[in-house]
């Protein structure tokens, strides 16, 4: 049993660092996604989309995505255009928390 112990004591930091680092990773990809599908929207449309589904209705995405760290749609922080405009400019990550390197996980 102590060999056991021993061997999980080992294995469990490394398997949570990796479960951690996988989470951030698909929230990059999730990020990465929908300000692409943003970006084609305002340049097919020559505006922003009103809210995150007007991208799918658009089929500019199949689904919003699920925040990965918070596990729902409706963490995501949407972003108005900076020149004071109306619409979804850019989106971020609801999450509170940070980054294994100690980012803020809302600031990806």
């Amino acid at each position: 049993m102590a060999i056991i112990g021993l061997l999980l004591s080992m294995a469990a930091p490394r398997y949570f660092n990796h479960v951690e680092r996988a989470r951030e990773n698909a929230l990059r990809a999730s990020l990465s996604a929908m300000r692409d599908a943003i970006d084609k929207y305002h340049a097919d449309l020559d505006r922003y989309p009103e809210t995150l589904d007007d991208l799918v209705r658009r089929r500019y995405l199949k689904a919003v995505p699920l925040d990965p760290v918070t596990h729902s749609r409706d963490t995501w922080v949407l972003a108005a255009p900076p020149d004071g405009g109306q619409g979804v400019y850019d989106v971020k990550s609801g999450a509170g928390g940070q980054t294994l390197a100690g980012d803020p996980l809302g600031e990806l």
